[in-house]
């Protein structure tokens, strides 16, 4: 039985997911431990702008990996 996606695929996945975890563990933090006090460290860059823009490419690469296909060898005609 022929598997649907190559090892590549998985590869591929794995990496997706791995960007996406990176992603949401970027935007960890920033917070008060007392809710009268403001922190500006919720505002960083990292937190606003990196974060969401590291878990975009990864949902990117996933979609790459599901729709990548390997190339097929050509037979030469006789």
């Amino acid at each position: 039985m022929k598997s649907t996606f190559s090892k590549q695929n998985y590869l591929l996945f794995l990496a997706g997911l791995g960007l996406i975890l990176l992603g949401y563990v970027l935007m960890i933090g920033g917070g008060s431990d007392d809710p009268n006090v403001f922190n500006p460290a919720i505002f960083d860059t990292q937190r606003i702008t990196v974060a969401p823009m590291v878990c975009v490419l990864g949902f990117v690469t996933i979609i790459v990996a599901i729709m990548w296909r390997p190339k097929q060898k050509q037979e030469s005609a006789k």
